[in-house]
């Protein structure tokens, strides 16, 4: 066989191996469902940009690659990213300029940005808004599941908030109007990278991150995967516009997406949409709970733009972990601020309260003002589900097993007592008034209860006097928790501290005590000090974290930092988030080193980083 042949069976085999990515071509079946719910476009192949990141874990699950893939790009791999990812959309001013475009360069598919409502357009009812710098790149189905896959940073749509506001078509690239440029930084993108997979390693539901290619100039195109990337705002439009048989038509998409992915069990019949509505209430308050518990800031809001319909997060533009109870914090988006951390539980309920008027909507034909549904069943129910839900997670984040849950919750005196006590100080805040800081405005926390719950259990478990008699000075306890935040004035112990911190230890004591189901106070001290530290981590990345550890990546970038580094520290940064207390993780995880190799100096740069803003928004 000539040298000629073997190439071409070579480069055969390649195209075989990668395959499946074929699939992903711009076809997508929501374009059949909902007739006017997109705007498509043709697309052509950049054929240009370097893979920075690629999420071998959610490949493998999704069964884009093969399980026993080595855990390294290939240039095989990294040929056919670039060919399927790296493309952008031939929009109205590229159409209306007769832009040339090679032809040979066009995908065979148009690809569709869809239509949903959003807050930053001033037509409330979605006539003008959806996705406005990226498109759907189509569906993958494997082993009875249906992914969607979507990218941003491809260029811009006359969804976009500049193109409704030049009342022009723009050309991908332009900066003369806010949000109408098209394109991607390379820096969220490769935040979103590492927050999206730490998020889903803590069991949250979210949209993970599959690519990430860098186009140069700080520009790049982001590749996001899930089972269901709808936002409650794909269907509320249809809901806002009165348009009754495209609200069907959407609403019964999501619900077959949810079946078929066998996420949901809704039987059809006359109670389908409120078997659909009971889904939506429990997701969202189970959601929300968990976003205000474990310190997650989410923009909620009654468009349901930045959030999943099966209630999950998308959008980590503006999403936040924090390391203390910061919810003084909103984010300025320019025109107006975010809602904070207390207000979401408020937000999640006001998105239920609209799917409960759509789904009367659905079934009677005419739609009620949505105030008639502030008492509906559903939207009773969320508070009360919240209500559950949020102790559930408190008492997680304590240490308690699931079993030592269940047991807790038959004593709701001593669970009042705890949640009372324990929420004096998490809410605490220094003195003084509202600051602004770098992306909005905050009034930081005084304590740090997350270190308190890690450290607690063990500082009782080596107390060699018997458990009804431990505890820790007023002092001690007090230094121990007071944030890096706090000012002079704040950090002195006062009587009312004091009697606090009495009062907790005591309630703290009382639940180890009624959570010990005959094992004896030293070995249930022992297992919550186990779970704690790793559920209170203190490698959790909050936002700022996060800002300064993309940066300094990009710095190191420039000066010669190979992909593969880059690859390698999001792994790694990621990684510490596995094996977390109840989380199922898929199983590929395990196949790979748990500290992958990055150098020595930069890890401990970037560990470094994470500590110093570890108490930070």
């Amino acid at each position: 066989m000539s040298s000629k042949h073997r190439v071409a069976k070579k480069l055969r085999q390649h195209a075989e191996y990668y395959s499946e990515f074929d699939q992903i071509n711009g076809e997508h079946p929501w374009m059949d469902a909902v007739s006017e719910g997109f705007v498509s476009y043709r697309v052509r192949e950049l054929g240009t940009g370097k893979v920075a990141y690629f999420n071998f874990i959610l490949a493998k699950e999704m069964g884009l690659i093969s399980a026993d893939h080595p855990h390294e790009m290939t240039p095989e791999l990294e040929q056919k990213l670039i060919q399927t990812f790296s493309i952008q959309i031939i929009n109205e001013y590229d159409e209306l300029n007769a832009r040339r475009i090679d032809p040979s360069t066009i995908k065979p598919h148009r690809y569709m940005a869809t239509r949903y409502l959003q807050l930053q357009h001033s037509n409330r009812q979605g006539k003008t808004s959806g996705d406005g710098r990226g498109i759907w790149n189509g569906v993958f189905s494997n082993n009875g599941k249906t992914w969607d896959v979507s990218s941003r940073g491809t260029g811009v749509t006359c969804l976009s908030p500049g193109s409704v506001s030049a009342q022009k078509p723009l050309r991908t690239g332009n900066t003369d109007f806010g949000y109408g440029c098209g394109l991607a930084e390379i820096d969220e993108l490769l935040g979103a990278s590492i927050l999206a997979e730490a998020m889903h390693l803590q069991g949250l539901q979210t949209e993970r991150v599959l690519c990430v290619v860098d186009l140069g100039k700080g520009y790049g195109i982001g590749v996001r995967a899930a089972l269901n990337l709808i936002r409650p705002a794909h269907l509320f439009l249809y809901l806002k516009q009165e348009r009754l048989d495209l609200l069907k038509s959407a609403t019964d998409y999501f619900i077959d997406r949810q079946r078929i992915n066998k996420k949901w069990t809704i039987q059809n019949g006359p109670h389908k949409y409120d078997q659909f509505l009971e889904h939506i209430s429990r997701s969202f308050a189970e959601f929300v709970a968990r976003l205000e518990v474990d310190y997650i800031f989410a923009w909620l809001d009654w468009d349901g733009d930045n959030v999943l319909a099966d209630a999950g997060i998308i959008d980590y533009g503006s999403v936040r972990q924090f390391g203390l109870r910061h919810d003084k914090y909103r984010y300025d988006d320019v025109e107006r601020f975010s809602t904070n951390l207390n207000e979401q539980k408020q937000k999640g309920r006001l998105i239920v309260q609209v799917f409960a008027q759509l789904v009367d909507y659905l079934k009677t034909g005419s739609k009620k003002p949505l105030k008639e549904f502030q008492k509906h069943p559903e939207v009773e129910k969320f508070n009360a589900n919240f209500e559950s839900y949020r102790v559930d997670r408190l008492l997680y984040n304590v240490g308690f097993t699931k079993n030592q849950r269940k047991t807790l919750k038959q004593n709701p005196e001593a669970l009042e007592q705890f949640d009372r006590i324990y929420s004096y100080f998490e809410k605490a805040k220094v003195s003084g008034k509202i600051e602004k800081v770098a992306d909005g405005v905050n009034l930081p926390a005084l304590f740090n209860m997350r270190v308190l719950l890690k450290d607690f259990p063990t500082f009782l478990a080596v107390n060699p006097l018997p458990f009804a008699k431990r505890s820790i000075t007023e002092q001690a306890f007090f230094k121990h928790i007071l944030s890096g935040y706090a000012k002079r004035r704040d950090a002195k112990l006062g009587e009312k501290t004091k009697r606090k911190i009495r009062e907790f230890q005591n309630a703290y004591m009382h639940l180890v005590d009624l959570a010990c189901d005959g094992k004896g106070h030293d070995r249930t001290l022992r297992e919550m000090s186990e779970r704690s530290q790793r559920i209170n981590s203190d490698k959790r990345i909050t936002g700022n974290a996060l800002i300064e550890l993309v940066d300094e990546i990009l710095q190191q970038k420039k000066k010669g930092l190979p992909l593969q580094q880059i690859q390698n520290i999001i792994d790694r940064l990621v990684f510490d988030y596995r094996e977390l207390p109840e989380v199922s993780s898929s199983k590929h995880y395990a196949e790979i080193p748990s500290k992958p190799l990055v150098k020595m100096d930069l890890l401990a740069k970037l560990l470094n980083l994470v500590e110093t803003n570890s108490e930070s928004i």
